[in-house]
């Protein structure tokens, strides 16, 4: 279950594609959208990745920020961010810390992986209040990029 909204939003720190440290303070007096998927190079992961790629402009008129964070290893990541031309910071949770602390970890994803981020988005405001957040309940299920958007708009 994700958190709970109104719920102060776990602290991390994480490893960019560009192997520098990314921390929830990095984003302090701004809005930031954090999406969750389970894996770089599949279907429904790297749509969810471009259609936040090609909405960028619409976030950053809202002043948020945006980043994915997966499982995958930063080196994995930087691959995945090149090819598809993602113009935003994605974050490797290798260690499944933060996925747990934001209640976004998924204990068996498919041929028998285990420990994947769900598929999902936070959003936390400029104070680190939880005011948006949504899991999918199926991986293969995309995310509701129009009540993402819709609540973004309510709280700018």
């Amino acid at each position: 279950m994700a958190l709970t909204i109104g719920s102060k939003a776990p602290d991390f720190t994480l490893i960019n594609t560009e192997k520098k440290e990314v921390s929830l303070k990095d984003f302090a007096g701004k809005t930031l959208v954090i999406n969750f998927f389970p894996a770089a190079f599949t279907g429904v992961c790297t749509e969810q990745m471009c259609s936040n790629r090609d909405d960028l402009n619409f976030y950053s008129k809202l002043g948020a920020s945006v980043v994915g964070v997966s499982v995958d290893m930063p080196f994995t990541l930087g691959i995945f961010k090149a090819q598809n031309n993602i113009n935003f910071d994605l974050l490797s949770d290798f260690n499944k810390e933060m996925i747990k602390a934001y209640d976004m970890y998924l204990a068996d994803f498919v041929l028998g992986l285990k420990g994947v981020a769900k598929r999902g988005v936070t959003v936390v405001d400029g104070r680190g209040t939880v005011v948006y957040a949504e899991e999918t309940a199926n991986p293969g299920t995309q995310v509701n990029f129009a009540a993402l958007k819709a609540a973004l708009e309510k709280i700018r």
